[in-house]
């Protein structure tokens, strides 16, 4: 991937500064003010809370989505109220279970189109939705929608260690979805082919290929990384021509965007060929994009050229996270 003229570090600072950072910066003040950390009975900073069940895990998970997307693309809102939650179950190692929903809009026509997009993902993925919340008798048109799964065995991002490769898939075969930076790889893929696809990063888990997922968020992969980083207190070193890329993808919007299905893992160096082969044996671009290193820093390369897109030592993101590990 080219710097789309952009200087290695203009790229690196419009990155460190973007909405995705600050949006996620967010979650560092409300964790304050809970009182949450990942040092609490169940650790607060990855993709679920993972709650200890039997000879497993419940994973639980919340999202809530920015007003303009859902008032600009209501449909497409109510999709993703699945697809992301059950992006952040796979990023876990599990197996989604069910979903519930929470819709107000002015209106029972606005909000009809949010629950058709649900229903619609809920009916592609086989995960049902079992209740919720409605007003339509709102003053505008919110969405959020929460999940519940289960993993027989863990990825978190609390356990990246220095020495591992850190690898990236992402699923290629879709769209931009405009006017936000949404790269739609889900709405046009045969259902069955979705459902498979999720399942990878629980056989993942469960062949104890890797203890460590994340989701790539609306963050981007470079806002993600900075928060798997941060979590398991190392820094990261990713070498962005290696990042898996639409042809001709501006690099900014790229690495700012949301993928559908997109994760990020860190493994030990063996390991790493097993899991890229799962992926692009399925269609779906995986490779080796960088290393898990000690220290706080974030950093982005090209050829020679580095630029450090954020010190997580000086400038933390959500304020929670391993401290052993920072140099």
């Amino acid at each position: 991937m080219n710097t789309g003229g952009l200087a290695l570090g203009d790229l690196a600072a419009k990155l460190g500064t973007g909405v995705g950072f600050a949006q996620k910066a967010d979650i560092a003040e409300a964790g304050q003010r809970l009182g949450l950390s990942a040092a609490g009975p169940i650790g607060v900073g990855d993709d679920c809370a993972a709650i200890p069940d039997g000879d497993g895990f419940l994973l639980f998970a919340i999202e809530g989505f920015i007003e303009s997307f859902v008032a600009a693309d209501p449909w497409f809102a109510g999709w993703c109220g699945m697809m992301v939650n059950l992006s952040d179950i796979a990023a876990m190692g599990g197996r989604p279970l069910a979903v519930t929903d929470a819709v107000w809009s002015d209106g029972a026509g606005r909000g009809a189109l949010v629950l058709d997009g649900l229903r619609a993902a809920s009916e592609a993925y086989r995960v049902p939705v079992v209740g919720g919340h409605t007003n339509f008798h709102a003053p505008g048109l919110r969405f959020a929608a929460s999940v519940l799964g289960r993993a027989k065995r863990l990825l978190t991002s609390f356990d990246a260690r220095p020495g591992q490769v850190l690898l990236a898939a992402i699923d290629l075969r879709g769209r931009w979805r405009d006017p936000f930076p949404h790269w739609d790889a889900a709405t046009g893929a045969p259902p069955g082919r979705l459902r498979a696809d999720l399942g990878i990063l629980a056989e993942i888990a469960e062949a104890g290929l890797s203890a460590v997922g994340k989701d790539i968020s609306g963050a981007g992969l470079v806002g993600t990384a900075a928060m798997l980083a941060e979590t398991s207190g190392v820094g990261l070193a990713i070498d962005i021509d290696l990042i898996p890329a639409p042809a001709d993808a501006d690099p900014l919007r790229w690495l700012s965007a949301f993928p559908s299905f997109g994760f990020l893992i860190a493994a030990e160096r063996e390991a790493a060929p097993s899991i890229v082969s799962r992926f692009t044996s399925r269609g779906i671009a995986c490779a080796a994009i960088g290393m898990v290193e000690p220290g706080s820093a974030v950093r982005i390369s090209r050829g020679n050229e580095i630029a450090t897109v954020r010190d997580l030592a000086t400038a933390p993101l959500l304020g929670c996270g391993r401290k052993d590990r920072v140099a």
